[in-house]
């Protein structure tokens, strides 16, 4: 994949958006840089049309709406089928994200919900009858993320 060329602006509304794209403004950021929001909004566009930009995602308290098990399942798929599982990983009903790693052993990361156990448990069956080797599953207490700080540039006029 080719690397694409950002500047400090770009950057800073990556930030910015990383950090709540919810609640921050074009206006809010133009002003945080000191260009126009027309500035803004023309370099959101390009960031979404590069692709760098894939989406904004909500933050859901699952626990709130009766999902109380939030569990990562660590598996093992084989290299030359790993791709094609993880994406058909998604059609289980519960996973919510899949991610491919780059070694032999637990190669495959699926973060999955379930009311109770019997949720994971037909949840585990489905993904090993795809043909994925389920190594361990953890469940998740808390999860926590924040923006990627180096693209904040300088933070005295943060948004």
């Amino acid at each position: 994949m080719a690397s694409t060329s950002i500047d400090e602006l770009d950057r800073y509304i990556l930030y910015a958006l990383q950090k709540d794209a919810r609640h921050t403004s074009g206006n809010d950021i133009a002003s945080a840089r000191n260009v126009s929001s027309s500035t803004v909004r023309n370099r959101i566009s390009k960031l979404e049309s590069s692709g760098i930009i894939r989406g904004s995602h909500l933050d859901i308290d699952y626990e709130a709406l009766g999902y109380q098990l939030h569990t990562i399942i660590f598996c093992t798929a084989p290299i030359s089928k790993r791709e094609e599982l993880a994406k058909n990983a998604l059609s289980v009903e519960g996973v919510i994200s899949v991610r491919e790693i780059m070694s032999g052993e637990k190669n495959v990361h699926i973060v999955a919900l379930g009311r109770n156990s019997d949720d994971l448990s037909r949840i585990g069956r489905e993904l090993s009858d795809m043909g994925f080797e389920i190594a361990e599953e953890e469940i998740i207490r808390n999860e926590y993320t924040c923006p990627y700080s180096p693209f904040a540039g300088d933070s005295t006029n943060e948004a």
